[in-house]
């Protein structure tokens, strides 16, 4: 078991065999890539020397090589574009597998009883297959037709792992896989938080439907599934009408940032519930491309699409002493946010500002109006002798 953690802490770092021979070379220590490659395989045993210096390279604990995992995740989808190498594909999945068994781990302590709120795949052959469950899994989540104000813990609450990944590379979307009975998403969090819901949805898509017989493209019902998870067929009718010419851009950055669909997506959801005809589709999305919106649309969707529950998890558990913070450590997730100190602002007077540029004046009332939003402001009873004055009793005092 030794060596497939060692193989996936490399991997994890993102590091061939030979760029880990070499690095722990140059720490002092004789070892090959035929070697490390034995050790990775079960062929041979490394040297506790090695191991030690293994974990340093690597920048993991020592404990990580001898923890074994109780099950493997079994991966199902990889959504990437062509030029994302087989390393970084190995980097992602080498992560995610520690931080789902870590999850699960929780899971078990702390929600003994819970599992994952996630219908059973259903075969899906058409389009329609996947808006019906689409549909089917919001029932299941209870959340009616209404927008989604946040996917990604709407989800984690109802027992979905979601893994953030950053990649600045812009070729990674998303993957999916189960870890027993849990169902693992990973997502990529360098992304608007618009992309991240609709990579969810996508991958969520995968994990309910049994495709396996699908007359349409497997990628192409995701996708169907995902809009549908996200605008149901009857909010989308209520929004744009039955039949349109086209679709007006403004119109479009009010939905997004209404439903944290991009205007894109919205394109493909109108044309495929029949509201603008094929040719109006390809039209506004020519124009779309060539406006520079692909990768850059107008825009934002507030909304925050942030992991969250497997920290605060660990936070439970570590508090609650059902878990140690070096299990934490074995994957390099920090328990305790460091708490950054809150600088003063000066204190200006009215004079102050009057004097002040008019960018500069509003600056300063600005971070004045943001220090005190934050800030917690102790009430003292005292205050309440002169809001309700008492005229004998000031004269009694006197």
């Amino acid at each position: 078991m030794i060596g497939a953690r060692l193989k996936q802490a490399r991997m994890l770092a993102g590091m061939t065999q030979q760029q880990l021979a070499d690095a722990v070379q140059e720490a002092g220590f004789s070892v090959t890539k035929q070697a490390i490659s034995k050790y990775e395989n079960e062929k041979s045993f490394p040297s506790a020397r090695y191991l030690l210096l293994a974990s340093s390279v690597l920048d993991v604990p020592g404990s990580y090589f001898t923890h074994q995992p109780e099950t493997e995740v079994r991966w199902s989808t990889f959504r990437r574009q062509s030029g994302f190498g087989k390393r970084e594909q190995e980097a992602i999945m080498a992560y995610a597998s520690d931080l789902a068994e870590l999850q699960v781990e929780l899971h078990s302590l702390l929600y003994p009883n819970a599992k994952a709120a996630l219908p059973k795949p259903v075969p899906v052959c058409h389009f329609e297959d996947a808006e019906r469950q689409a549909n089917r899994l919001r029932r299941r989540w209870d959340v009616g037709d209404r927008p989604l104000d946040n996917l990604v813990q709407t989800a984690e609450d109802r027992g979905l792992i979601v893994i953030s990944w950053d990649d600045k590379s812009g070729q990674f979307d998303g993957l999916s896989g189960w870890r027993g009975d849990y169902p693992v998403t990973v997502v990529n969090q360098n992304r608007s938080a618009d992309r991240i819901r609709f990579t969810l949805a996508h991958e969520i898509g995968h994990l309910v439907m049994d495709t396996s017989n699908a007359v349409e493209d497997e990628e192409k019902l995701a996708h169907r599934f995902a809009a549908a998870l996200l605008v149901p067929a009857e909010h989308a009718l209520r929004e744009l009408g039955n039949n349109r010419f086209e679709l007006d851009w403004q119109e479009l950055k009010t939905l997004k940032r209404k439903y944290g669909m991009s205007m894109a997506a919205w394109l493909g959801r109108a044309r495929d519930l029949g509201i603008i005809n094929n040719r109006a589709y390809k039209n506004q999305f020519i124009e779309l491309s060539k406006r520079g919106w692909r990768k850059d649309e107008p825009g934002e969707y507030l909304g925050d699409e942030e992991p969250l529950q497997i920290k605060q998890m660990a936070q439970r558990a570590v508090a609650e002493g059902l878990i140690s913070p070096d299990r934490m450590a074995q994957i390099g997730l920090d328990v305790w946010e460091a708490e950054s100190e809150q600088v003063n602002s000066e204190h200006l007077t009215v004079y102050d500002l009057m004097a002040m540029p008019g960018e500069e004046r509003n600056a300063a009332m600005e971070r004045a109006f943001k220090l005190a939003a934050e800030d917690d402001f102790e009430i003292f009873e005292a205050y309440e002798v002169f809001d309700d004055y008492d005229e004998e009793f000031d004269a009694e005092v006197r």
